[in-house]
């Protein structure tokens, strides 16, 4: 975790498809105008809620801290977004919290009074970088914070994936994909895939087939350092690259999909009022209701 630093601008960032996104920022934006902050907000929100005297430059440029309002896919977007600035991202879940939204809305205000004070801590969370190369040539590339998956598309059938690690061949997967993640996607797709928990402030590349054809083919979890080089060796086109869930790009025979750890990485504000172990335990129902658990001062990691 990294030492926190005096906060004079905030960015807001929301996701304009939940209904009420627009009155919280608005709220927000007040709260924190009142207490003699600069606030600069993404263009799709200004526009929802009629702000017009600013310019969403200066949320990249200047930002001290992101406030994100929506869910995980938000956080993930911004990470993108955010991915050569130094600048701490709080997430605000506008449903129930979620891995990387860890603040509710009933607490929000709360939690902020303690961030601004200087009261917080920064988790630095690994991201991968992934090159889609056809021959030599780089087609797109990208940071990630979750995962990049290469997947079967609309094939009627099994891609075969070539895959090597540090230039030395590891397997050809014939699966429907696969799956390279960070430990913080590692509760995202590769979990459902059967992949393990890893804890989201380690550095390594987990990979993990979907449903591969070889049952004795399971994940794999690699130091940071390697590079992962996929080469797709199925000619039928349909197959397909999708970075952290969001953004998709067709990949053809023989196109090599590169990934490595990336130079940037995302700050994440950690919750002052919950650890990554409760968040984990809530999400994946360990243990039924919270009323049965260990009481314990503080499980915060």
């Amino acid at each position: 975790m990294t030492n926190p630093k005096m906060i004079k601008k905030v960015g807001i960032i929301a996701n304009t498809a939940k209904e009420r996104s627009g009155g919280y920022t608005a709220d927000l934006r007040e709260w924190l105008l009142a207490r003699g902050l600069d606030v600069c907000l993404e263009e799709g929100i200004a526009a929802k809620i009629g702000v017009t005297d600013q310019s969403e430059k200066g949320l990249w440029a200047l930002a001290d801290l992101i406030i994100v309002f929506g869910g995980d896919g938000t956080i993930l977007r911004t990470a993108r977004l955010l991915a050569e600035r130094d600048v701490p991202i709080v997430g605000v879940n506008l449903g129930v919290f979620g891995y990387l939204t860890e603040i509710n809305l009933d607490e929000m205000y709360r939690a902020l009074e303690e961030i601004l004070t200087g009261n917080y801590q920064v988790e630095r969370r690994m991201m991968l970088q992934v090159e889609i190369m056809k021959n030599d040539v780089i087609l797109h590339k990208c940071s990630v914070l979750n995962d990049v998956v290469i997947n079967r598309g609309n094939l009627s059938r099994l891609v075969e994936l070539e895959t090597a690690v540090d230039g030395r061949y590891l397997t050809t997967f014939k699966a429907d994909g696969l799956i390279v993640a960070t430990p913080t996607g590692s509760t995202a797709y590769s979990l459902a895939a059967g992949g393990p928990i890893v804890f989201p402030e380690l550095d390594c590349i987990i990979i993990n087939p979907i449903c591969p054809h070889t049952l004795t083919n399971r994940p794999v979890i690699l130091p940071d350092g390697v590079v992962v080089e996929v080469i797709l060796n199925t000619r039928e086109p349909g197959a397909t690259v999708t970075l952290d869930g969001q953004t998709s790009f067709p990949v053809l025979y023989e196109d090599r999909v590169v990934i490595r750890k990336s130079a940037q990485v995302t700050r994440l504000i950690s919750s002052p009022h919950r650890g990554y172990l409760e968040i984990l335990r809530t999400k994946l129902g360990w243990g039924g209701s919270q009323t049965g658990a260990p009481r314990r001062e503080n499980d915060a990691v």
